[in-house]
C-alpha cells in the first residue's frame, strides 16, 4: 500500500488508537467491546470499518465525546496530526464544558485544608469517624 494513499476504510479500534482517543489499540478494543463506542448510533465491533463522515459517540470515564470522522489513518502520529482526523460536534463541546463547570462548582463548597493532617489530626479524625458509626 502506498503511504500517500488514503485507505477506503479503517478498523474502528485502529482508528481510535491513531486518533489518540486511547493509548493502545488493545484499550480501544476493550472500550468497543464494553459498549463505550457507538458508530452512527449503533453498537460496533473492533473490526468495523470506519469511513469519512461516520459519527462516533465515545465514553471515557465521565467524559462523553461525539466526533465526526474527517480523515482515515492506520498510523499513529503526533497529537496535532491526530486532531485533523476528526471534528468534535458543537453539542459535544457544549456538554463537556457544562460538565467541567458543574464539577468545578460542585467542589467549590468543599473546604479542603491547606496541608495534609499530621499524626495527631489523623487520630482525631479516626476517633470522630468511629464515634459516628
Amino acid at each position: 500500500m502506498d503511504p500517500n494513499e488514503t485507505p477506503a476504510g479503517v478498523r474502528a479500534d485502529v482508528w481510535l488508537w491513531a486518533a489518540r482517543f486511547f493509548k493502545t489499540r488493545s484499550l480501544a478494543k476493550q472500550a468497543i467491546d464494553g459498549g463505550k463506542v457507538d458508530v452512527n448510533g449503533a453498537d460496533c465491533k473492533p473490526a468495523k470499518l470506519l469511513h469519512a463522515g461516520d459519527r462516533l459517540q465515545i465514553s471515557r470515564g465521565e467524559e462523553r465525546l461525539e466526533v465526526v470522522v474527517q480523515a482515515l489513518s492506520e498510523r499513529r502520529g503526533s497529537a496535532p496530526v491526530a486532531q485533523t482526523l476528526y471534528r468534535e460536534t458543537e453539542a459535544s463541546l457544549a456538554g463537556r464544558e457544562a460538565a467541567r463547570v458543574q464539577r468545578r462548582l460542585g467542589a467549590s463548597g468543599l473546604l479542603r485544608p491547606s496541608t495534609r493532617p499530621d499524626k495527631q489530626a489523623r487520630r482525631l479524625i479516626q476517633k470522630f469517624k468511629d464515634e459516628q458509626s
